[in-house]
């Protein structure tokens, strides 16, 4: 199976799940998408593989991230995403480009972090409220993270993201100055 067919599947996959939890008819997607009924049974059905435009269309229409429609990783509290399974979504003959890294479903307050770790250091977190999500991209160097004792290697130009919930840390095994971007979205106070 190739990259397309995998991603085609799973878009069929995902937004025949995602209509089914909004409880959504064919017919009320396609109104709140803008995309015809016969698209979305195509679609489905894995038989087309649609636009980026038509894929964003019916993610907002379901509330979702376009990241959630094209996921094949499913089941694991942690997800990475490689340099060269992150999504381009726009580009120009000129070298302007658009790449989605990793996203995540979340709610409430959103924080942007910027870490530089050096060789040898680290820092471990308490778990976060339940809901929370912590999406990072290694800019430098390699990050080990570490979710329920858990350890990932996550070089530069890969991305990737868990639910913070859980224990989790994050070191620089190697060398070199590890450099990483965080998101963390924080659940609302209910």
């Amino acid at each position: 199976m190739t990259d397309l067919d995998q991603l085609t599947q799973s878009l069929a996959r995902n937004l025949k799940r995602w209509r089914g939890e909004r409880g959504f008819t064919l017919d009320t997607l396609a109104a709140r998408a803008g995309v015809s009924r016969g698209m979305i049974i195509q679609i489905e059905q894995a038989r087309t593989n649609p636009s980026v435009g038509i894929t964003v269309k019916l993610a907002d229409a379901l509330g979702v991230s376009i990241t959630t429609l094209l996921d094949y990783e499913q089941g694991s509290h942690v997800r990475l995403v490689p340099a060269d399974q992150a999504v381009r979504l726009w580009s120009t003959e000129a070298g302007s480009a658009t790449t989605l890294l990793v996203g995540a479903e979340a709610r409430g307050p959103l924080e942007l972090w910027s870490w530089r770790l050096m060789p040898g250091d680290g820092s471990r977190s308490d778990p976060h409220p339940e809901g929370t999500v912590e999406l990072l991209h290694v800019t430098a160097g390699t990050l080990t993270l570490v979710v329920d004792d858990t350890p990932y290697t996550v070089p530069a130009g890969t991305s990737a993201t868990f639910q913070a919930h859980h224990p989790h840390g994050y070191r620089n095994d190697g060398d070199e100055i590890c450099e990483l971007s965080m998101a963390v979205s924080i659940p609302p106070v209910r």
